[in-house]
């Protein structure tokens, strides 16, 4: 009889443990939970903590609400002018909407992914499909792509419950057949602002060298008029001093100049001069003491 009892509370105590255990469970903080019966949502986007179930009619699905990142396959795009591209990206989506995710997916992350990619691939498509090579090129890669990631994001958070967070071009490459014809052109076109920077060099070069010359010949003459003004003042000052000395003793300076004159006449063996005896240029030579100078 005691046998019986023990057995009966060891079997309470184990159905009371199971019904705790499968009546509690924990949603962690990185996840978001729906509760279903039966197969059916009972309960939408649980919050993270302990909570209650009924056990066996009752059950609960959890799903990581973390950003998680699809590589997608490399694909072949053809621009605006019809010129093919090849594109290797990944994308970066998150569970928003645990409800619809579970309605859309059944909660399987590879089921997600593989309506996901096909949708990434579209709006790909379209975007490279109305740009030229020569604008894909050149813009920002960030740019490029938010408008896809924008028209996604409301897309799919429709359809999936899931969020797009960002598509990244990891790169871009051209066909071999296109790659050297770009390379021609982006040659063609760096020769041809090249030249435009050399002509614009040589014309600034040429304004400089004209505008040098020209500051040089005003240089020049404004130093000419300077000297000549400055001869000129000499000259009239050493005129004066002439003028002044000459009116202190007029005989003595032309004693002194005709001095002079017979120093530079006859500086040479060689020199000859054809003169008068009586010509003045002697009077000094004749008259040993000439008037003026008597006395002194």
């Amino acid at each position: 009889m005691i046998n019986n009892r023990s057995l009966l509370i060891v079997a309470g105590l184990a159905a009371v443990a199971w019904v705790g255990s499968n009546s509690l469970y924990i949603v962690d903080e990185t996840e978001r939970a729906v509760k279903l019966r039966f197969g059916e949502i009972i309960e939408e986007n649980i919050a993270p903590g302990l909570h209650f179930k009924v056990p066996v009619t009752q059950t609960v699905r959890n799903f990581d609400v973390r950003i998680r990142t699809l590589d997608t396959d490399t694909s072949r795009y053809l621009t605006l002018e019809k010129k093919a591209v090849i594109v290797d990206s990944f994308v970066m989506w998150q569970v928003v909407n645990p409800t619809r995710y579970y309605e859309a997916t059944s909660g399987e992350e590879m089921a997600a992914e593989r309506l996901i990619t096909p949708r990434v691939d579209e709006s790909l498509r379209n975007e490279f499909g109305r740009l030229e090579l020569q604008e894909i090129i050149a813009e920002k890669r960030d740019a490029l792509m938010s408008g896809p990631t924008e028209q996604l994001n409301g897309l799919l958070r429709d359809e999936l419950g899931v969020a797009i967070i960002d598509i990244r071009i990891k790169r871009i490459d051209l066909p071999d057949q296109v790659t050297q014809a770009v390379y021609e052109r982006m040659q063609t076109e760096r020769n041809r602002e090249a030249r435009e920077y050399r002509a614009q060099g040589e014309e600034q070069a040429e304004k400089i060298r004209a505008n040098a010359d020209r500051r040089q010949q005003v240089l020049l003459a404004e130093a000419r008029a300077r000297a000549e003004t400055l001869r000129g003042q000499g000259d009239a000052e050493a005129a004066a001093i002439y003028s002044e000395a000459y009116q202190q003793d007029a005989e003595f300076f032309r004693f002194y100049r005709s001095l002079n004159a017979y120093r530079e006449s006859f500086d040479s063996k060689s020199d000859l001069i054809v003169l008068e005896p009586s010509s003045d240029f002697f009077r000094y030579l004749e008259d040993a003491q000439p008037q003026g100078l008597e006395g002194q």
